[in-house]
């Protein structure tokens, strides 16, 4: 017999009642599912005939976490889940989660409240609350207390990383992981007795370990509100008795899910999710080998990041020690990777793979060679994709015999390791070439971003404008020291200053003298970054650029030779220097970000605001807290913002554009 409460239905297998969970895509926690949970237990409490209770997804998952639609509200939907965990401990029966996929945040805050949990062999748990700017708030930390040590519990909310079930039956988060799940779980039922965590005393962790853990954790997410709640709030578990933990651990969790931070966070989610589905191709075309074009850094981690998705490369340059540094490099991934790189100096190499990716020389004549060979070489139809930062991608597709199979594969630096990849459709580029590039993206675990062509498409458009602006406020009084301090307060991982040297700055400077010819002599332009690669500082690569660099260490340290160039400049250009506060750095520089992201919306460069935000803090580390520039201006006042541009416009003066901020949501 079975009886239905909505997306929850109850199966009876003899006297055990199998509660199915059926929400699908992932069984995400709602009202509804809730509701029909509460309904469930109860019925199932007061049938005498039941000795046990499974509750069990009846797709992949038991329940992959909450539905973020719910947190945007002022209050989540009754009942909530500490209603339904509750009804979970006062069972008269014992109930036993059987887990699969990914029992996520709420998902595994249910099975917490459980006597018992089995999980499927290959599955995964985890509280990823942290990483949406929230901490758990059903008691999530406050039962795993009971289960494993304070620093411990610690590191598994502040990571907000999923970990597999096998590593979490070794902490004594899961019971026992097994293949056959119902099987299993419904024998546990028939056998376990009520184990309410929440009754149990916490566990001990050795003297001190737990605060200084807390203490390196809050020192290196730069005070974060969720991670500083979090730490509090395993203290509290540690210290308290359980019902005052969970009233404290709820408290915190509603007062950071109604913050800016939370709601800035799950926009960048839900902008992800949109992201991803309108790139979503429509049909798959299989990437199964790959060519690669030049071995230089960027194409030896795009090889690097094929092979170890699993997909077979040819990687082809002149340079024989290039191609032996790229083999290194590929074979660091371990695995089979290596395995299936094969390398040459002659382009037939790449006369049977399904894709080409150019990563040659930021040259416009070089890459139209290149593209040409290998036009000439590969099967008719097959996608020539180029990773220039900011050539014309029509330009280039113009030059080859079948300009519809050329687009822009612009992946950012770790390439291996970045998880969004800009996709660059030029005026020519087929629908077959674009989804070869979308099924490419999926099977690198990438997420691609589809944007139009113009100098430095939407990223590294958007980047220079953001760093044209630090380096105008240095320019004007602010030291590099400052500017990069001040974005690394509001979230930044890194300032623009120390990223300019660990990237290079010979990089952005053969890009300025690229557009040196299009430049309006009426335009504020700032020489500084050029003085210094007119020294040979180019970074860490020469041991100083905007700092200087000991041997062996990456540590940015101020130098007097540094100061010294700015103050030339200064003089050169006629500035006096003035006190710069950290909050004009901020507004400024945001603003100006945000300007730019504007205007490439009206252009049409990007489709969504949305698009522009995952790309920024996924791809160019603009702060998640935030939710990416376009998020930011629109939490702003209309009058706020205006104000904002006016002061921008007087300090950037002649040719100054302002975008249209109704565009940035």
């Amino acid at each position: 017999m079975t009886a239905g409460f909505g997306p929850v239905r109850v199966e009876h297998d003899g006297d055990v009642a199998v509660v199915v969970l059926d929400n699908p895509p992932v069984n995400a926690s709602t009202a509804r599912i809730r509701s029909g949970l509460l309904e469930a237990l109860r019925q199932t409490a007061n049938d005498d005939a039941v000795t046990g209770v499974v509750l069990i997804g009846a797709g992949k998952h038991l329940m992959s976490g909450s539905d973020l639609r719910e947190f945007s509200a002022d209050d989540v939907p009754e009942p909530q889940l500490p209603e339904v965990l509750s009804a979970i401990e006062n069972h008269p029966r014992p109930v036993v989660a059987a887990m699969s996929g990914s029992t996520l945040g709420g998902g595994l805050e249910l099975a917490l409240a459980c006597d018992r949990r089995i999980a499927h062999t290959g599955s995964r748990v985890g509280l990823p609350e942290v990483s949406l700017g929230m901490i758990p708030g059903a008691g999530g930390i406050v039962r795993s207390a009971r289960l494993l040590e304070p620093d411990q519990l610690l590191d598994l909310v502040v990571s907000a990383e999923p970990i597999p079930v096998e590593s979490a039956a070794e902490l004594g988060l899961v019971d026992d992981v097994v293949d056959d799940l119902r099987e299993a779980a419904v024998a546990a039922a028939r056998t376990t007795t009520k184990r309410v965590l929440t009754s149990l005393p916490t566990r001990e962790g050795a003297p001190g370990l737990l605060e200084d853990r807390a203490r390196r954790l809050i020192a290196g997410r730069g005070a974060d509100p969720a991670v500083v709640a979090a730490v509090g709030a395993v203290l509290t578990a540690t210290a308290l008795p359980a019902p005052t933990a969970l009233r404290h651990e709820r408290a915190e969790f509603t007062r950071l899910r109604r913050g800016p931070q939370a709601a800035a966070r799950r926009h960048v989610f839900f902008a992800r999710v949109a992201a991803a589905r309108e790139a979503r191709p429509g049909v798959e075309r299989p990437v199964r080998t790959v060519g690669v074009i030049g071995a230089g850094t960027m194409g030896a981690g795009i090889a690097r990041a094929f092979a170890s998705a699993g997909v077979d490369v040819a990687l082809v340059d002149r340079d024989t020690a290039a191609l032996e540094r790229a083999t290194d490099h590929v074979a660091r991934a371990g695995g089979d990777a290596v395995a299936r790189l094969r390398t040459g100096t002659a382009f037939d190499l790449i006369s049977d793979v399904d894709l080409v990716v150019e990563a040659v020389v930021e040259d416009l004549d070089v890459k139209i060679a290149v593209l040409g060979e290998a036009a000439g070489v590969v099967r008719p139809g097959v996608p020539l994709a180029t990773n220039t930062s900011y050539l014309d991608i029509d330009a280039l597709a113009a030059a080859v015999a079948d300009p519809e199979r050329v687009l822009g594969m612009h992946f950012l630096a770790p390439a291996h390791r970045t998880r969004v990849l800009e996709v660059v459709r030029g005026s020519a580029t087929s629908r077959e070439a674009l989804e070869h590039v979308l099924s490419a993206a999926r099977a690198l675990g990438k997420l691609p971003v589809i944007v139009g062509v113009c100098d430095g498409f939407a990223g590294n458009r958007i980047f220079s404008a953001y760093r044209h602006q630090c380096e105008l406020l240095v320019e004007e009084g602010a030291t590099p020291r400052q500017v990069d301090d001040a974005l690394v307060d509001v979230g930044f991982a890194m300032g623009p200053f120390a990223v300019a040297d660990m990237s290079g700055l010979d990089v952005a400077w053969h890009a300025r003298r690229r557009r040196d010819a299009s430049r309006d002599p009426r335009e504020r332009y700032s020489d500084l970054a050029d003085r210094f690669v007119e020294k040979g500082r180019l970074g860490q690569k020469t041991g100083a650029g905007w700092y200087r660099y000991l041997d062996g260490d990456r540590t940015p340290l101020d130098d007097p030779e540094s100061a010294g160039l700015i103050d030339d400049a200064r003089a050169a250009n006629g500035i006096t220097p003035r006190e710069i506060r950290g909050v004009e750095i901020v507004e400024r520089v945001l603003t100006a970000t945000a300007n730019e992201a504007a205007l490439v919306l009206a252009e049409g460069v990007a489709a969504r605001p949305g698009d522009i935000d995952v790309l920024m803090t996924w791809g160019y580390g603009f702060p998640e807290s935030l939710g990416g520039p376009c998020h930011w201006a629109s939490t702003r006042s209309a009058a706020d913002h205006a104000a904002a541009l006016e002061r921008l416009k007087n300090a950037v003066g002649w040719g100054f554009q302002p975008g249209d901020p109704v565009l940035l949501g």
